[in-house]
């Protein structure tokens, strides 16, 4: 039996010897990278925290103690080493494990985590409320991947340093997000470790720790008087210092017993510390360790003859669709000037980079300022483009207000991983943009069908002087529909004609309904087909016409059924004066989180696939049919991968 098979607790470490848990560390590695070859998911973060993980397990007692993740992704050996080893299989599967922390899966997990930055402010008030009610119990918080410049996090880290109590917080620094790290913090990071401050506070330790009471502050002031004699030749201040924690590090994040030992003093230090943790990104597995973003998180992959085999994404994804008709547009305009929340890669922006370099800003994980710094480059005269998933683009929501809205800048935000995003689950799906962005004055939304309508959106948003955002899914772009009219302000494009009901579409949701009517045509039902293309402002008098003469009209939308496209095109036919009692509604539902699990399968569960929306018509007919197969011959034919 493997050492990893034993550990049905955190408890089970405590008999493990210091060779043994190093042993662990490399079966935990195995694990990650046979479940992640076979299921895809986030790889190098958790071969980079492993041996980190183990040491503070072995230290807290978490199932009392407060473990707090920042970057959820980052969590793949915490659960193993807390029950959920013989599931992990199941990791990211429908009706498996969370590639992220999970409340309902664990009492080692306390939060929901897919949003980077907040650990250490709910740390914080974890710490508060117990202080208040005479809990003893340690506050930790686990910052990783470059999540350290994020707003929220510095905020905490103010709050943090007011506390008169316990409380640690670790700083998992890799030199990476899930790209290279971005700015000031970064480069102020780098100087410690690119110093010999590490090397000689870790021998030096080492040295002197037998020496020291095992307990108690005493240890903790020698470690700290020890420290500060180097410290003062590398950095005459300590911005951490500064904000009321006492630094220690930087430490080797891959040394099991000197982390032990460490962990061991500042565990009982009753003031805020940080304790900053040097890893590698992919540590223990070379390749990928040598391309940390690559394999940040790949699809599922095989080793074959020593090299690594990634699965091929069969077909070309949204993502690749917006960066080429993006580039396209920019070499027409060199005003255009696109930004980042630290998704390069996730987002297409790498392409854009490697063409237009002085064009391109990767602000790192900081949602707020990006968009900010996109209002100011806009008021100066620049066309800037923040590209950021839905999901995340909620973190800027009073930004998106305040600096950009209320100034009429016609800035414009390119939503990737709109609606259902697959293996991400719930804290990734993009389910909520339509709904907060449409109540925005002014503020333009659109949604192509394919690659062609979406180079118009593109194309049309360059030429408003209002802002507008376009939203597109986590999936495979699918074949053009023919004959494309240029995108104008307002107007849909009808896709089909038919005159038993009307199926009126945003985005890529189209593309099923298209595949709904030829199902519908086999059976005698033909249905029209209606691309909205915008959300805002409304196509009054395609909604007029679908909503005359009492036929069925369907909405269909991947996002939220509250406050979404079908929500506008009601309030439209109230403004009309239109009678909307013949209208159905298709989307998210309103008050249950959709699973992680495959895409196909999500769209299957909310009856957004095409047999869905054809099964729901013939309901409205009161046809007494089973619902169709989605394997059907005739059904939609997109390949629906995760990438």
């Amino acid at each position: 039996m493997s050492l990893l098979d034993t550990i049905q607790s955190p408890a089970d470490l405590s008999a493990l010897s210091m060779e043994q848990l190093t042993s662990l560390a490399g079966e935990i590695r195995t694990r990650i990278l046979q479940v992640v070859g076979q299921n895809g998911g986030h790889l190098t973060s958790n071969l980079g925290v492993t041996e980190l993980t183990i040491a503070l397990h072995r230290v807290f007692d978490f199932s009392i103690d407060r473990l707090l993740w920042d970057v959820g992704h980052q969590c793949y050996p915490h659960k193993l080493l807390t029950g959920r080893n013989e599931r992990f299989d199941t990791l990211r599967q429908p009706g498996g494990i969370s590639g992220f922390p999970d409340i309902h899966e664990s009492e080692y997990d306390l939060f929901h985590v897919g949003h980077a930055g907040t650990a250490i402010a709910t740390a914080v008030g974890m710490a508060r409320a117990d202080q208040l009610l005479g809990n003893n119990r340690a506050s930790v918080a686990l910052v990783g991947d470059a999540s350290i410049v994020n707003g929220v996090a510095f905020e905490g880290l103010n709050q943090a340093g007011l506390l008169k109590r316990q409380f640690l917080i670790v700083l998992n620094d890799n030199e990476w997000g899930i790209a290279p790290s971005q700015g000031a913090m970064a480069e102020y990071l780098a100087k410690f470790r690119a110093s010999n401050f590490y090397e000689d506070m870790k021998s030096r330790t080492k040295r002197v720790l037998p020496k020291l009471p095992l307990l108690g502050k005493p240890a903790f002031e020698m470690i700290a008087h020890l420290k500060e004699g180097i410290k003062a030749t590398v950095s005459p201040g300590q911005v951490f210092e500064a904000m009321g924690l006492q630094y220690v590090g930087p430490v080797d994040g891959h040394d099991i017993p000197h982390l032990i030992e460490l962990l061991d003093m500042i565990k009982h230090a009753q003031h805020p510390v940080l304790l900053h943790v040097h890893t590698v990104k992919g540590n223990g597995c070379d390749w990928a360790s040598a391309e940390p973003g690559k394999y940040h998180s790949p699809r599922p992959f095989a080793i074959e003859s020593g090299k690594v085999a990634i699965e091929k994404n069969a077909g070309k994804s949204w993502t690749r669709a917006f960066a080429d008709s993006l580039i396209e547009l920019a070499e027409q305009d060199d005003h255009i000037f696109t930004m980042t929340a630290g998704m390069p890669d996730g987002t297409g922006l790498n392409l854009f980079a490697e063409k237009f370099p002085d064009r391109y800003l990767d602000v790192g994980i900081a949602e707020s300022c990006t968009i900010d710094m996109a209002a100011g480059m806009c008021k100066a005269g620049i066309k800037p483009v923040a590209v950021i998933y839905s999901t995340f683009l909620q973190r800027a929501f009073d930004q998106i207000f305040q600096e950009v809205v209320l100034q009429g800048l016609p800035v414009m935000f390119c939503l990737d991983r709109a609606g259902l995003v697959g293996s991400d689950g719930a804290v990734h799906h993009g389910f909520l943009d339509i709904a907060y962005l449409r109540n925005f004055p002014h503020m333009v939304l659109m949604a192509p069908i394919d690659e062609v309508e979406l180079l118009a959106a593109l194309r049309l948003g360059f030429t408003l002087d209002q802002p507008c955002a376009i939203r597109y899914p986590r999936d495979n772009v699918p074949a053009p529909v023919p004959d494309c009219p240029p995108f104008e302000l307002g107007r849909s494009r009808k896709l089909r004609d038919g005159d038993a009901a009307t199926l009126l579409c945003y985005g890529a949701t189209a593309n099923y309904a298209l595949a709904a009517a030829e199902m519908l045509a086999s059976g005698g039902i033909e249905v029209a087909v209606i691309s909205a293309r915008f959300a805002k402002p409304m196509d009054t008098a395609m909604v007029r016409k679908a909503l005359h003469g009492g036929r069925p009209v369907i909405t269909i939308e991947d996002h939220s059924i509250s406050g979404g496209f079908g929500s506008a095109v009601l309030e439209t036919a109230q403004m009309l004066g239109l009678d909307a009692s013949q209208l159905t509604r298709l989307g998210l539902p309103v008050d249950r989180f959709i699973a992680h699990g495959s895409r196909a399968g999500q769209l299957a569960e909310c009856n957004l696939d095409a047999s869905g929306i054809a099964t729901t018509l013939l309901q409205i007919f009161e046809k007494d049919v089973p619902r169709l197969s989605s394997d059907d011959s005739t059904a939609i034919n997109v390949p629906l991968v995760s990438r």
